[in-house]
């Protein structure tokens, strides 16, 4: 069972850890470091705490992190991999392998949705590898629904209620 909250500062080093494993190459990725600097992908980390961010993450009884989700706005002229709005966050997610399969990714996704429509957000978008099923399939049952591609990754786009 894990339970739902915000990321404090002093998780950062969490997030980043996360960050690297929602990036989906399914063999030989580069190391963390190589991987989170490279252009296109620093941007989903660097100066995090402005205007648009948010992180939730899915913690255990002891408290300890088992997996997170966040949201950023990007512009048209520095856009992310799943952007479809300046005004429409772009979220990612990941979950560490030892929870996957047991609810977190689903309980992050939930929260997140909740969390951008109290915040006034219109809808989420999101960048997936389509070799990624069980992230497709998560996103499909959450309805997401397919706004375009960018490379070799599927666009998605869940509308929200407005509150």
């Amino acid at each position: 069972m894990y339970t739902i909250r915000s990321m404090k500062k002093e998780e950062l080093p969490f997030l980043k850890e996360m960050l690297y494993e929602s990036i989906y190459i399914s063999h030989d990725k580069p190391q963390v470091d190589k991987l989170l600097e490279k252009e296109g992908i620093k941007k989903y980390i660097e100066n995090w705490g402005r205007q648009g961010d948010a992180v939730l993450l899915a913690v255990d009884e002891q408290d300890m992190p088992a997996g997170a989700i966040w949201h950023r706005l990007f512009s048209k002229e520095n856009p992310g991999y799943g952007f479809v709005d300046e005004n429409i966050p772009e979220i990612g997610m990941a979950v560490k392998k030892q929870a996957r399969g047991k609810g977190a990714g689903r309980a992050l996704l939930d929260a997140m949705i909740l969390s951008a429509q109290k915040q006034g957000y219109r809808a989420l978008s999101l960048s997936v590898d389509p070799e990624n099923a069980p992230a497709v399939k998560l996103y499909d049952k959450a309805g997401f629904v397919e706004a375009g591609t960018y490379g070799t990754s599927i666009t998605l786009v869940r509308k929200l209620k407005m509150q």
